[in-house]
């Protein structure tokens, strides 16, 4: 196979300015006509093209001498060229064509190059110097006239031409117009440029917010070859990642190169088939540029070609405005359905009054010189034209109708690109206009002309930038602070159908005038979905979303996108989708069961309101009534002999000390405050210990009394108060002292237990000194366990009213209590604690009245017969 290759010149007149915009009108169209002509052709390789407009003036020819002659260049196959006192030029990639297998009948040199960038470079660079050549006669850099001065160069709209016109053409300062991918900014030669194609920045940031809004977030990525696609993996994939966005592959298309080797370029399609079709993303972008979309375009239908053992999945195709479908006549062919759905961005456009009729109007023999509309005509109708030597087929009558053609060979709308030709040639005009005007008024046209052309064509730049004008569609032409133009870009959806044709269908826009985090606004209600998803978005990510309540942890050796999920800590939540952490509750709050809320704690205390302080109380009430009693009945019967005997003011101290005992339960119970905090825990320790030792003193003075009777004792001086008093008082004083040096150092105080049980205030006493907490507790368990032994030995003496049993009993009873108490009330949490104290101080006090003075009362009570002193001697 070969590549035949060729360019358009063009150049038209124009009258002056208050006479150009008829024919300045006819030249846009004829021009945009001519984009969608070799932009729609059956063949596509690279062609460089030239036209040009003539702005205002009359036309004259000068030929050069033959000694200005050179080597006759290359021949540009397609162009055309009206003279005039302005011109304005293109230099367009347009078409590539296939020519026959390679047969070796001629020299290698003649037969099939293998890189695009070859040709681009060869013809871009034979266009440029053309430029800069008397028309008609190929002599670069010597003009025998300036009426072939050019003024100004639109181009496009591949990235890859502007290096090789650019060399060429900044030396002269030429403005050129860039309607599709711009060239990299480079500050030497980006001063000549002039971007009539929104921002391509905005258009990654608006394709990101894109993603992230329908929560895209593992794609695929294709990219083309060349320099741009290289720039946009080194800048962009960077800027992906930090927006949380990840790629499952990112592969360079397979070159639209000509080759013999088809057996290569077969297997680079089907390596590529494999990796999109097994991928789980369902989102691919195609960041790839006009003359890629021959290989995208049969690209979904790969597997009908070749023998591939992956079937064909939807995928949501998304394509930039760079990257305009070339359209094929080849498409008669094939089923659009692989694009159904398919979300593409364009440059924002209107449309423009009178194109479609211009189109109508067209005919191939209505523009003279124009070789390249004819071609187009035969491949767009599937006809020839009659030739001099043969005639076969179909004959193109130059009558047939645009209408009947599908809209995937020929597109009859205006797009983004040719909106931009359209927009480059008015500002041209405009620029002109507001340029030359106040200089024009009083000075001849041709000296105008001369003057212009050879010294201030470099002016043009400055008001190319600051033009600001309405087109004939009444859309607003201006640029921003930066250089770039504020149209924007259109976000399209493909709807296809099945007699292979499709509408695009306007669902959203990327609006400079916003705000960057606003940049998109897109009605997702509208798209129109592939037909697997059955019209229900569909999702692209490598994992399911985290839900609230778990969180991400990255899976080792594969991308952040990828994660498992994990429940929240206890005590933490997440309130989002994929939270990359829990937080923890603040100290008043605490999580819910599903661990999504942080709800505010309750603020507890062992209450009079709720049951177990009902209970506590009644029983405390209870048990102090029972006590008042008792020392009533003892206080009436004092005169008796079992009131009289063994100290009965030891019995009336014991009696009262109990009472108290039941009543400082009441400090625990209640909302916590400064005062009952310093009271509990020191009228507790020190009220029990005065029972006690009360105790302590009766099982004392009985044994010393059974020692006093034997004849001689001397102990006989320490029965009675001699005795029980010291007992009392020193056992009573010291627990006072230790409290004094407690509350001295480090008192009880209240505070708010937040963490001991969940959704719980606890409001509780904080002890202060633990250790001067647990001496006072100490000092009780050695009162108590003194006593009981004491009591113990005392226990079988013989006395009618030996209260020594009754003791020993008693004694075992508290002992056990407060044996319990400490694993119980260590392994409860909250006001549950304070319950406990308070059961243990009711249950040994009460074990204290029953166990000691129920025997009595009974006597007293039901057995009077009994307290007599004579019974007491017979006994």
């Amino acid at each position: 196979m070969e590549i035949n290759t060729g360019s358009l010149l063009t150049i038209m007149p124009c009258q002056r300015f208050k006479q150009a915009i008829p024919s300045l009108k006819k030249w846009i169209w004829f021009m945009l006509m001519r984009n969608f002509l070799l932009k729609k052709m059956v063949f596509s390789m690279a062609l460089m093209a030239i036209l040009s407009v003539l702005l205002k003036g009359i036309t004259c020819l000068i030929l050069c001498t033959k000694a200005c002659a050179i080597e006759k260049p290359p021949h540009i196959k397609h162009k055309y060229f009206l003279p005039g006192d302005f011109l304005t030029a293109g230099i367009l990639s347009q078409f590539y064509m296939i020519s026959d297998q390679i047969d070796f009948t001629r020299h290698p040199s003649e037969e099939l190059v293998d890189e695009i960038v070859y040709f681009m470079a060869r013809w871009t660079n034979l266009a440029s110097m053309e430029l800069l050549s008397t028309q008609g006669r190929f002599m670069p850099n010597y003009k025998c006239d300036v009426k072939d001065w050019v003024v100004s160069v639109i181009v496009g709209p591949n990235s890859s031409i502007f290096p090789f016109m650019a060399n060429i053409l900044n030396v002269y300062k030429m403005p050129q117009l860039i309607y599709g991918s711009s060239p990299a900014k480079d500050g030497r030669r980006h001063v000549f440029y002039h971007q009539f194609f929104s921002n391509s920045d905005q258009e990654i940031t608006g394709l990101i917010q894109l993603l992230l809004f329908l929560r895209w977030t593992w794609i695929g990525l294709i990219f083309q070859h060349e320099k741009n696609g290289e720039q946009l993996i080194e800048n962009v994939v960077t800027l992906f990642s930090k927006k949380g966005i990840c790629f499952d592959f990112m592969e360079e298309m397979v070159q639209p190169t000509f080759t013999n080797y088809v057996e290569s370029i077969l297997n680079d399609f089907r390596k590529l088939y494999i990796i999109i079709m097994k991928s789980i993303a369902n989102v691919i972008v195609l960041y790839c540029e006009n003359h890629y979309t021959i290989t995208v375009t049969l690209l979904p239908y790969f597997e009908e070609m070749i023998d591939i053992p992956v079937k064909r999945k939807d995928k949501v195709w998304i394509m930039p405005a760079q990257m305009e479908f070339t359209s094929l006549s080849l498409l008669k062919m094939l089923n659009m359905d692989a694009f159904h759905g398919a979300i593409t961005f364009e440059v924002s456009s209107k449309e423009i009054p009178g194109f479609n009729k211009f189109l109508q109007m067209i005919k191939p023999t209505s523009v003279e010189g124009d070789n390249l509309l004819r071609v187009f005509w035969e491949q767009v109708f599937e006809c020839t034209f009659p030739q001099v030597l043969v005639e076969t087929g179909k004959q193109c009558t130059g009558e047939e109708k645009f209408e009947n053609v599908p809209m995937s060979v020929f597109d009859t709308t205006i797009t983004g690109q040719s909106y931009s030709i359209y927009n480059a040639v008015y500002a041209v005009a405009h620029a002109l206009q507001a340029m030359l005007s106040p200089t024009f008024k009083h000075r001849a046209r041709e000296v105008r002309r001369e003057t212009f052309l050879i010294h201030k064509a470099w002016q043009l730049h400055h008001y190319l930038r600051t033009i600001s004008f309405n087109n004939t569609a009444g859309q607003e032409i201006s640029f921003n602070e930066n250089g770039d133009l504020n149209t924007g870009f259109d976000i399209i959806n493909w709807v296809t159908f099945p007699n292979k044709s499709f509408v695009k269908v306007k669902v959203g826009k990327i609006n400079p005038t916003n705000s960057l985090d606003k940049l998109v606004v897109i009605s997702t209600q509208d798209i129109i979905w592939p037909a697997l998803f059955n019209q229900v978005q569909p999702l692209s990510v490598c994992s399911d979303n985290c839900y609230p309540g778990y969180r991400k942890m990255k899976i080792e050796g594969k991308p952040f996108c990828c994660y498992d999920c994990l429940p929240c800590a206890k005590g933490k939540i997440s309130n989002q989708m994929d939270a990359v952490d829990c937080l923890r509750c603040p100290d008043d709050q605490y999580a819910n069961k599903i661990q999504t809320l942080c709800i505010l704690k309750k603020r507890t205390f062992l209450s009079y309101n709720e049951p177990l302080g009902v209970i506590l109380t009644t029983v405390s009430i209870f048990f102090s009534v029972i006590t008042i009693v008792v020392l009533g009945i003892f206080i009436k019967k004092q005169d008796t002999p079992i009131v009289k005997a063994n100290n009965r003011n030891l019995t009336y101290t014991l009696l009262i000390a109990l009472l108290l005992s039941f009543l400082c339960t009441f400090l625990f119970i209640g909302q916590p405050d400064h005062t009952k905090c310093l009271m509990r825990q020191t009228a507790f320790g020190i009220i029990f210990c005065i029972a006690l030792s009360c105790i302590l003193s009766k099982t004392t003075i009985v044994v010393l009394a059974f020692m006093a009777t034997k004849p001689g004792s001397k102990m006989r001086k320490w029965v009675g108060k001699r005795m029980a008093i010291p007992i009392v008082l020193s056992c009573s004083l010291t627990q006072l002292m230790i409290c004094v040096v407690w509350l001295a150092i480090s008192p009880p105080f209240p505070e708010s237990d937040m963490h001991s049980i969940a959704g719980e205030i606890v409001l509780e006493c904080n002890e202060g000194s633990t250790t001067m907490f647990y001496i006072v507790l100490s000092f009780l368990g050695f009162l108590t366990v003194v006593s009981f032994s004491v009591a113990f030995l005392a226990r079988k003496l013989p006395d009618s009213f030996n209260e020594a049993k009754f003791i020993t009993f008693s004694m075992l009873v508290f002992c056990s209590v407060w044996l319990s108490f400490i694993p119980t009330y260590l392994s409860t949490k909250g006001r549950y604690m304070v319950a406990v104290e308070i059961f243990s101080i009711l249950a040994s006090a009460a074990g204290l009245v029953g166990c000691i003075f129920s025997p009595k009362c009974y006597i007293i009570i039901l057995r009077p017969d009994l307290n007599i002193k004579g019974q007491l001697i017979k006994k």
